[in-house]
């Protein structure tokens, strides 16, 4: 594929952040041995990024335009078509560009395999150059991992790459009304979550993990106990209810389910305040979903491009 840059993503490191908060490196250090905590190993794990940050910068052929930003710039920074992504930092700095971009590859290195799990992060530093130019020549292999979409009434968008929360924002009962086909139901539960295919090995997990351990508890046998997470290429989405409570106003029957192509899920909010809509456990990335609003969960028509 032509390329026109390369836009190089990182987030700030533990040492960065705590000078930003305490304003030099020695109130920082100062901090942290007050708090017990080891300065020397936040001072190596920012070397350790450092040197990642200058090997990726070297690997970037010097004929090609390249821009490096912060994670917090995604919101405002306008990404081109023609532009090749390059993520540098944990799993979750993947999670956060995918919705952002529309089609555009990425190349998501893990900067420390010693510290960084990497399961979305299949490319090593020493790789970048070789995946560079795989994806310039056309020999470049891409997963593709299916992506959330949930849009309003009024007309506002977010995508997940991980999961949808829908719920309140604080631990009171969310209320709201949710409809997938023809069957309805009206609801006080903690939330909905709906899980793509990535999302399906995380929070989703977490959720079935509690009903079979707590329902064994109970003394309910459950006919199947092994979990199994969705492809991350699957065009399908998993939705779940957390925690459902029943009485004379509100159902719980409709409490899990599935959606595929085509298939939406319509949530009305019941909620006076506090109710939102965020997406991949970051509630900055959130829609306000008060009360009279209704929200439409879909699968998303981009999916993240991933050079494997």
């Amino acid at each position: 594929m032509a390329i026109e840059r390369i836009v190089v993503i990182k987030r700030m490191t533990a040492l960065e952040e705590l000078i930003e908060q305490f304003q030099t490196k020695a109130q920082a250090k100062f901090y942290l041995q007050q708090a017990g905590r080891s300065f020397e190993r936040v001072e190596h794990e920012h070397r350790i990024f450092q040197h990642a940050l200058a090997d990726v910068h070297r690997a970037i052929p010097k004929s090609m335009k390249h821009h490096t930003i912060d994670r917090s710039l995604l919101s405002d920074y306008r990404f081109n078509p023609d532009d090749l992504i390059l993520t540098l930092g944990p799993d979750g700095l993947l999670v956060n560009v995918a919705k952002y971009l529309r089609g555009q590859p990425i190349i998501a290195v893990n900067p420390d395999p010693a510290t960084v799990d990497g399961i979305l992060l299949p490319t090593a530093v020493s790789q970048v150059a070789t995946q560079i130019h795989a994806v310039q020549n056309g020999s470049a292999q891409f997963k593709r991992l299916t992506m959330a979409k949930v849009e309003t009434d009024d007309g506002q968008q977010l995508l997940a790459l991980n999961d949808f929360f829908v719920g309140a924002k604080t631990h009171v009962s969310a209320r709201y009304r949710l409809a997938q086909g023809s069957v309805s139901e009206r609801h006080s539960s903690s939330g909905i979550i709906v899980s793509t295919g990535v999302g399906s090995t995380g929070w989703m997990r977490s959720i079935y993990e509690g009903a079979l351990r707590t329902g064994a508890g109970f003394g309910i046998r459950m006919s199947q106990s092994e979990y199994r997470p969705l492809p991350w290429d699957a065009q399908e989405l998993l939705f779940a209810v957390r925690e459902p409570f029943p009485s004379k106003q509100t159902q719980t029957e409709l409490t899990f389910g599935q959606l595929g192509p085509g298939e939406q899920l319509v949530i009305e909010s019941e909620m006076a305040s506090n109710g939102v809509i965020f997406s991949d456990g970051v509630e900055a990335d959130s829609l306000e979903f008060h009360a009279g609003r209704t929200a439409t969960v879909s699968i998303a028509e981009h999916s993240a491009v991933l050079a494997a």
